[in-house]
């Protein structure tokens, strides 16, 4: 699904390049959930910003569904920190933006957009508008809508880290409830240890200062509940990434 050969770029800072990724691969299958964790200044919104065609890299390259491509841009599901919901919109008419953007027929998708509603439990909140939701709801409603682009790989950067940690727990048994019908690929973004174990098949540790990606497997059998993280096992591994992290 994605290929990501020794990627590199740098920031202009006063005339001078600031490096941020140097040489850095990764590889996501199709059908796989993968995350991406580091401190702040790793580079990883960077990285989401080259393979979604925002930003061009300086050297490497990026290979999308087999296909080298320079041109990224609407090839992929983009789903940013913030839930950027058209306050003007309800949740409805927010959720099917992508499809007018790209001109798609609303009557021909209007009734699978309604079993999303249910199975999203948004369809009593269709006609509310932004600020009468809550974290959770507008999380939810932006997800919805990155999955209306129709792409099979999406790209999830931080989508829980602004909600406190008991709506954070509930949005990913959600997310674990519905991923596997989703019959999507993800790459997922997330400062939280916990969140990155639970949820992923592998983990790629961004180093800072290093420059380094590190591939991390998590031998954790799925289906999958918030109560792995009490196990021994689940402890072996954050223990693990601690040490890759320090």
């Amino acid at each position: 699904m994605l290929t990501v050969n020794e990627l590199s770029y740098s920031f202009t800072d006063t005339g001078v390049g600031k490096s941020v990724l140097d040489n850095i691969s990764i590889h996501v299958q199709a059908g796989e959930f993968v995350s991406i964790i580091g401190e702040s200044g790793s580079g990883k919104s960077t990285l989401f910003g080259l393979i979604s065609g925002l930003l061009q890299p300086e050297q490497g390259e990026i290979i999308l569904n087999g296909k080298l491509t320079h041109q990224r841009l609407g090839k992929v599901g983009y789903m940013p920190q913030k839930d950027l919901l058209l306050p003007w919109r309800t949740v409805l008419d927010n959720i099917i933006l992508p499809i007018e953007i790209t001109k798609g027929s609303l009557e021909e998708k209007k009734e699978g957009i309604r079993k999303w509603l249910i199975r999203f439990g948004l369809s009593d909140y269709e006609k509310f508008y932004p600020h009468e939701l809550s974290g959770g709801m507008r999380q939810r409603t932006a997800f919805l809508r990155t999955l209306m682009t129709g792409k099979n790989l999406l790209l999830l950067d931080e989508p829980f880290g602004a909600l406190d940690s008991f709506t954070k727990r509930s949005m990913h048994e959600w997310l674990l409830g519905i991923w596997e019908d989703l019959n999507k690929t993800v790459l997922f973004i997330t400062h939280d240890l916990e969140e990155a174990i639970l949820l992923s098949d592998r983990i790629y540790v961004l180093k800072r200062f290093e420059k380094s990606c590190i591939e991390v497997k998590i031998p954790l059998s799925r289906p999958r509940c918030s109560e792995f993280i009490y196990t021994q096992e689940f402890l072996k591994i954050r223990k693990s990434l601690e040490r890759l992290l320090r």
